[in-house]
Order: C-alpha cells, then sequence, then structure tokens
C-alpha cells in the first residue's frame, strides 16, 4: 500500500474547511465544479474518500489558477492551517502532487492569488509566508501554533 496516504487524513475536518470556504450559489451562481479553486478541491478530497491515494492525477496541473473569485479570507486561513497540521512534514519524500499539498495549492490561490512554494515543511513554508504577506502569515501561523 506504498500509494495510500501515510498519515491519516481528517477528511471530515478538510469537508468542514471547504464548505466554510466555499462562496456558494447564492454569490457565486451556478455552481462551476472544479473550475473553482475550492469545487477543484472538494473533487479531490470525495475523490480521496473513494480510493485513498496519496497523490493526485495531474493534481497540481489542473488547480484552476484563474479563478479570481473573492473568498473569505479568514475561512481560508484556518483552512490552511487545518492543512498544514494534517501535512506529515515528509521533506525529502514531498511531492507536488500528495492530496494536502494540492488542497493547500486550492486555498493559496483563493488567499494570496497564486501558489506558493512548499518544499514538505510546514515551519519554512510560514517562514516563507512570513516574508511575502507578514499579516496572513501572522494570521496562519497563530491559528497553527493554537491547533493539537
Amino acid at each position: 500500500m506504498a500509494d495510500a496516504h501515510k498519515k491519516g487524513l481528517n477528511t471530515d475536518l478538510i469537508d468542514k474547511d471547504l464548505e466554510n470556504c466555499c462562496r456558494g450559489e447564492d454569490v457565486c451562481g451556478e455552481c462551476q465544479a472544479t473550475h473553482c479553486v475550492i469545487g477543484y478541491a472538494k473533487r479531490c478530497i470525495e475523490n480521496f474518500k473513494i480510493a485513498p491515494k496519496k497523490n493526485v492525477v495531474s493534481g497540481m496541473y489542473n488547480i484552476p489558477t484563474m479563478d479570481v473569485k473573492v473568498f473569505d479570507e479568514i475561512e481560508l486561513e484556518n483552512a490552511i492551517a487545518h492543512i498544514l497540521k494534517e501535512c506529515k512534514d515528509c521533506k525529502e519524500d514531498h511531492t507536488e502532487n500528495c492530496i494536502i499539498n494540492v488542497i493547500r495549492s486550492c486555498y493559496e490561490v483563493g488567499l494570496f492569488g497564486d501558489i506558493q512554494p512548499y518544499e514538505g515543511i510546514s515551519l519554512q513554508y510560514l517562514m516563507h509566508l512570513k516574508n511575502n504577506f507578514p499579516q496572513k502569515a501572522e494570521q496562519i501561523a497563530g491559528i497553527y501554533s493554537s491547533l493539537p
């Protein structure tokens, strides 16, 4: 089972975060499904629950980076902190198409407008955010450090 994720993934927490981030049809009109970063992340986690594999096939390539909807920053900051806690800090074993990396990257497009570099170490990632997005990084780090 080398293809399975090595750490249990809290799919209930991810589902809740995705629902909190979703703007819904009242705001967006008809759901754009996988053409929306949150819709794409929802599809990825749904597929993971059916077949729990660490990597999403073409996961990073298929992120709709041109999605320009405005999302709730606080919900995205919470979601990024939560997904960082799900990360197992795999360092050199990090893969770009890891389900956690793909979902975090979707949140980043919604919050920062683009995917941020991640090398498999949560604290290194937080330092990158601090250098580039100090206020958002402070929020995310505060939430991250308060989680069990």
